[in-house]
């Protein structure tokens, strides 16, 4: 008989920009299964384990890797440690690991829209991923600004996503509008949306949990906190059959549409409107003219 609950916990903690968090993930997640020992699965924020500069960037599989893969065999947990970046022939991607409770790396993810022009230099993943928890349900995962993309979230859940999984690092004035776009794709996609921020220098805080009805479970401060959340999978099961309060049913009027969203076809190039657009680059400061 599949389980229906899973307890998932995101953690929130401050780390320095730049520097090796390891140790002190560890500790978390020491605290954490020492307090709710009930708890399945945990997930950290964005770049968490060694700070947001590519500089740090090196080829996976690694110790750093083989670090959380001890940790989370050693807890019998599912393990997203954030992401890092990894150096490899093509370029450097920001990369999320999934790791079973056995400790093996069972998915890597790598960010499809990097925060460009902010997030230089780094390269665009083009490969969804999903992993399933044998007997529970179906997990998707994806890093920072892709969920700006609704494209993104709609793909993992028209492919069986359940749960989305999405550390970001976030640190600048836009948080309040992330909160919103969090609960918006958790309602149209009819999904449990784990959306974890870091706090201090690597992240203003105030990560959210949202169900698939968009109702808001846990929103979290600005400083260090641990939420273990308990998800219901037949929640997400009843309400993708009856409607998101026995009302709108999104993912069946999305599979049953008569349009086809042709602008988004990459043979013909974009849209002229996109197109005119300019170039994607910081913006700069317009100097005033002296009088």
């Amino acid at each position: 008989m599949p389980m229906s609950y899973f307890t998932i916990a995101g953690v929130q903690m401050q780390a320095p920009h730049h520097g090796d968090n390891t140790e002190a993930m560890r500790h978390r997640v020491d605290v954490l299964m020492s307090r709710f020992p009930q708890v399945q699965m945990v997930l950290f924020s964005e770049l968490m384990p060694l700070g947001a500069s590519p500089h740090h960037a090196h080829p996976l599989p690694s110790h750093v890797e083989q670090f959380f893969c001890q940790l989370a065999e050693q807890y019998r947990i599912w393990l997203i440690p954030g992401s890092m970046f990894e150096r490899t022939e093509h370029g450097i991607f920001n990369t999320l690991s999934v790791i079973d409770p056995s400790g093996q790396v069972v998915a890597r993810y790598r960010k499809m829209f990097p925060f460009r022009p902010y997030e230089a230099g780094v390269e665009s993943g083009s490969e969804f991923v999903l992993f399933d928890v044998p007997n529970v349900g179906r997990f998707g995962v994806s890093i920072c600004y892709d969920m700006w993309f609704p494209e993104t979230t709609r793909t993992l859940a028209a492919m069986g996503a359940e749960v989305i999984l999405h550390p970001t690092m976030t640190d600048t004035i836009d948080r309040d509008i992330e909160l919103s776009i969090a609960r918006t794709n958790a309602a149209v996609n009819q999904c449990y949306f784990f959306d974890i921020n870091g706090a201090g220098a690597i992240g203003n805080g105030r990560s959210i949990v949202v169900g698939p009805s968009g109702d808001v479970i846990h929103q979290a401060g600005s400083g260090e906190e641990i939420m273990p959340i308990e998800v219901d999978f037949n929640r997400v099961r009843r309400e993708r059959e009856t409607g998101l309060r026995g009302l709108g049913q999104p993912l069946k009027s999305f599979r049953d549409r008569q349009v086809d969203f042709s602008v988004y076809r990459f043979e013909h190039g974009p849209s002229p409107f996109l197109a005119s657009l300019g170039p994607l680059a910081k913006p700069q400061r317009t100097d005033i003219e002296e009088y």
